[in-house]
């Protein structure tokens, strides 16, 4: 366990945190550089670095979380990329599936997004692999190199390949990546779908794969900069990315498999909640985390992040949800997130008498009005200070200006709909609440599941100020949260493993695996478990000891989606498939409300395997005494204006209690304790908030 430097660029904020071998943390919160994020990134780390007194050769361990491939994707900034399928499909992303959502569905003029990649550069050969695996018709490889010499024409930076049926044999995918590899420049990336997500499911398989080449080549350049910069600064420890389902990867495969790093800096808020939870024994935890774009919402349930295999980017829906062919469709392993567009620097604006917060954000350039940086527009921020709630002296390394936050309110909310300031920033809070909550109802209620049993763990800079009027809404009682919040995805990737799963399509009934004479089948799933166990070491450069989960995907004969089901350590047996069936019935059962005992087939075989690579646990400091205020704040509470004291979280002692109402404040964020609550300080510092809706 050496010095560990953590770091979250996200839209507005960037987060550092340096753990040192004494649990001690130095944090830092500096704005987002759009054009240049490790700008804004190497000013956090030459801040916690001098903070701590620690040479910048003393680090071991650099780990990294980015919006890098998400906004690529988003904004369409990635690389010239050509796309190659099996003959007779080339249209397949230009037709996708769409699905017209909200108020897209009563648009008579609604024109389609523009495919992922235009018809131009779109290319198909002839060949045929059957859904066996069998070939049918032979690669034309003449056919190929004509294909080939037309990409090389084209200029392109990088090509996807998505032959029918490749997951099973790739052999035609391997021959057609060498013949376009010999045509384009040395180093030219050429992307295969076997061998990025070997899953059935053409459409998909072809946007994971297009998708990764598409942002590979920027987030290899991104990773050079920011390792060139750190050398520069002295420091030549290891950098690792965090993935989108919770593990690291070293900063060389992340580049490589950059579509597995979309979900990358909000997969560390859930993390960091469960590790936090499960320090106290609480295994049912709703992540909560608001920083100054987005609020995001995601579950742990007995102790683990709920985990998908096919999400979108840039999908739409209501509340937070994101509905299939509204976006891109990824099929790689991810935290299960909802998230809306109402953070600290969502904008609020009238719209016909009507007001609304979000999803525009005034990011980090120039922010919120209170900023003091040329914004002129009203933020949640801006009527969070108007409102008392956040301290005027600092956010950060920012001084936030009231005059400004009331001015723009007055502006732009307050006198379009004809009220005062105090109840328009009011208005605002109470709007960023309502849609915040929507994140929550995705992830619970929606899901059949009562949030009422959870506990809420507030995460990010605007969280804290919000978590406990959102707890109350859904009658949660109990409010964690945990030292240095304010960077609390920062904060969790100290603790994060290094971790990869892989995954291969592998059909075939339960009826097979289970009978007496199944035992080629079931020797053909060990078979495939174990060459996935050796593939994802390889991609570690693991050898030795290490956490090894196996699960399958299962589905009902006919059907087109599946659940993940988790297999035991050991033999794979009939037993053990046997059992595995029954638990998908259960999660089928759970999740539709229908019963239903028809015969079941495997689908998909995956693995995951974890090296622990963490940091030691922060400590907080040891300190004694009851909580002594820093003075009163006048804070808008229930309709009127209340004098409550103003705590500092650095001078509040392990075992103090914090009576609300209240504020307790640090540097990266402030918390409201209301009336009715009551706030606790733990050992290692966190503050746990319980009480009741009203």
């Amino acid at each position: 366990m050496g010095i560990t430097l953590a770091s979250d660029v996200g839209g507005t904020f960037t987060d550092v945190v340096l753990a040192g071998t004494d649990g001690g943390v130095h944090v830092a919160k500096t704005l987002t550089t759009p054009a240049d994020p490790t700008d804004g990134l190497l000013r956090g780390v030459e801040q916690v670095l001098a903070a701590s007194g620690t040479p910048p050769r003393a680090v071991d361990r650099v780990v990294h979380a980015t919006t890098l491939a998400t906004n690529v994707i988003l904004e369409r900034t990635g690389v010239p990329v050509a796309f190659v399928t099996t003959r007779g499909f080339r249209s397949m992303l230009a037709l996708g599936r769409r699905a017209r959502v909200e108020e897209e569905r009563y648009d008579l003029a609604f024109e389609p997004p523009e495919p992922p990649v235009p018809l131009t550069h779109a290319f198909d050969v002839p060949e045929r692999i059957a859904a066996d695996g069998t070939v049918l018709q032979p690669l034309d490889e003449d056919a190929a190199s004509r294909v080939a010499d037309a990409i090389a024409a084209l200029g392109v930076s990088a090509v996807a390949i998505c032959l029918l049926h490749s997951y099973l044999n790739p052999v035609h995918e391997n021959r057609l990546a060498e013949i376009i590899s010999a045509r384009l420049p040395a180093g030219t990336p050429v992307v295969a779908s076997s061998s990025v997500w070997p899953e059935l499911g053409e459409h998909e398989r072809a946007t994971t794969t297009l998708m990764s080449a598409y942002v590979g080549p920027v987030m290899a350049a991104y990773l050079r900069r920011l390792g060139g910069r750190l050398r520069a600064l002295g420091i030549a420890a290891p950098v690792h990315v965090m993935e989108s389902a919770g593990g690291v990867l070293p900063a060389a495969l992340a580049a490589a498999r950059a579509v597995s790093t979309i979900e990358s800096g909000p997969a560390a808020g859930v993390i960091a909640a469960a590790r936090h939870g499960a320090r106290r024994g609480l295994a049912d935890l709703i992540s909560f985390d608001m920083g100054g774009t987005t609020a995001k919402a995601g579950l742990v349930r007995g102790g683990r992040p709920g985990i998908t295999h096919e999400f979108q980017v840039g999908g739409k829906g209501s509340f937070g949800g994101r509905r299939p062919g509204t976006g891109v469709p990824i099929k790689v392993p991810a935290i299960d997130l909802a998230e809306v567009g109402s953070g600290g620097g969502s904008i609020a604006w009238v719209d016909a008498g009507t007001l609304r917060v979000g999803p525009r954000s005034a990011g980090a350039d120039p922010g919120p009005a209170c900023y003091g940086r040329g914004g002129t527009l009203p933020t949640v921020t801006d009527a969070d200070l108007v409102l008392g709630y956040l301290d005027p002296e600092g956010f950060g390394e920012l001084r936030l200006s009231p005059a400004r936050a009331r001015a723009a309110i007055a502006e732009h909310v307050a006198r379009p709909l004809g009220v005062d300031v105090v109840e328009a920033a009011a208005a605002v809070h109470d709007i960023a609440n309502a849609q915040m909550g929507a994140a929550v109802h995705v992830v619970t209620v929606r899901r059949g599941i009562d949030p009422r049993g959870f506990t809420l763990v507030a995460l990010g800079g605007a969280a804290p100020t919000h978590a406990v009027r959102l707890a109350e809404r859904f009658g949660i009682g109990r409010v964690l949260v945990p030292p240095q919040a304010g960077v609390g995805s920062a904060a969790g990737l100290l603790e994060a493993d290094l971790a990869v799963e892989r995954a291969r399509t592998f059909l075939a009934p339960v009826a097979a695996l289970t009978s007496p004479s199944g035992g080629d089948a079931l020797g053909g799933l060990a078979a495939v478990l174990a060459d996935l166990e050796r593939a994802a070491r390889a991609d570690l450069q693991a050898d030795g000891p290490g956490t090894v989960a196996r699960s399958v995907g299962m589905r009902f004969v006919g059907q087109a989606h599946a659940f993940t089901v988790d297999l035991p350590p050991g033999p794979v047996t009939p037993e053990v498939v046997h059992h595995a069936a029954e638990e998908f019935y259960k999660r089928y059962r759970e999740s539709y409300g229908i019963e239903l005992r028809d015969p079941v087939e495997v689908t998909t075989a995956r693995v995951r395997v974890v090296l622990p690579a963490g940091s030691a646990a922060a400590v907080g400091a040891a300190r004694t005494g009851p909580p002594t205020p820093t003075g009163t704040r006048s804070v808008w509470l229930d309709g009127a204006f209340r004098d409550v004291p103003v705590h500092a979280r650095a001078g509040c002692a392990p075992g103090a209690e914090l009576p609300g109402p209240c504020l307790v404040t640090e540097p990266q964020c402030s918390l409201l304790i209301p009336p009715g609550w009551h706030g606790a300080v733990a050992a290692d510092g966190a503050l746990v908030v319980e009480g009741g809706p009203r």
